[in-house]
């Protein structure tokens, strides 16, 4: 296995990741924004407000996008098992 072809696997395993984190992430962090400037606006200062809506999204996103994700995954898996052979010599 030459260099090249690991540093093209490990970018798009790394790719791979950091998609599946903004789709899980983003959300989570415009929630908390939102939430943070109505604190800030209100000067409500509990911490149950800021972190259940950022929990609630996070889980919505993770069950709207698992399919995706579970996909892409199991297609890097199934590159990776299929061409063994030739990632080796």
């Amino acid at each position: 296995m030459d260099p090249g072809m690991t540093l093209d696997l490990f970018g798009r395993a790394l790719w791979l990741v950091v998609i599946i984190v903004a789709v899980i992430v983003g959300p989570a962090l415009a929630v908390g924004l939102i939430i943070s400037v109505f604190q800030a606006a209100t000067q409500i200062n509990e911490q149950t407000l800021s972190f259940l809506p950022r929990l609630i999204v996070t889980l919505l996103a993770v069950m709207w996008a698992g399919p995706w994700i579970v996909t892409n995954i199991s297609d890097l898996f199934n590159y990776l098992f299929m061409n063994i052979p030739r990632l080796i010599s």
